[in-house]
């Protein structure tokens, strides 16, 4: 009876491999996206294909641009190292906020081509929220 208790309370090895690949594609979208905000002028970033950028001060797309740097760190560094790893499910909680009020400013906006990617970045990172929490919760170091 032991074992199959163990065996319900054990994190999924097959669970932990597949949040470590969401935890580092989100990691990779909003490091990229990130650092583009946080570099590249306004003017060129609309030409880029990011029209929301056209009418937004420029302190704001550098601070979603460290917000998105921050929340990819965050997905992976307290995770990989053990030190307080429940902020990896306090970043993808804010990476899913971020996404939450672009989906609001593209639907807005009418640009309804961008939104799929906004709903599967969001579903990400829902993802490694619930299974950080349930399926294969990462343990502190002790």
């Amino acid at each position: 009876m032991a074992s199959i208790d163990a065996k319900m309370t054990a994190p999924s090895k097959g669970w932990n491999i597949g949040l470590w690949v969401a935890q580092a594609a989100l990691a990779a979208m909003f490091l990229m996206a990130g650092f583009m905000k946080l570099t590249t002028a306004p003017a060129e970033l609309v030409a880029m294909g990011m029209l929301w950028a056209e009418n937004t001060p420029v302190a704001l797309i550098r601070f979603i641009g460290l917000a998105e740097v921050l929340g990819a760190i965050g997905l992976i560094l307290p995770a990989a190292t053990r030190i307080m790893p429940r902020l990896t499910k306090l970043a993808a909680l804010g990476l899913a906020v971020i996404m939450v009020f672009a989906f609001g400013l593209h639907s807005v906006r009418g640009e309804f081509e961008v939104l799929p990617m906004n709903v599967i970045l969001f579903a990400l990172a829902v993802l490694v929220i619930w299974g950080r929490t349930n399926k294969a919760p990462i343990t502190p170091r002790g």
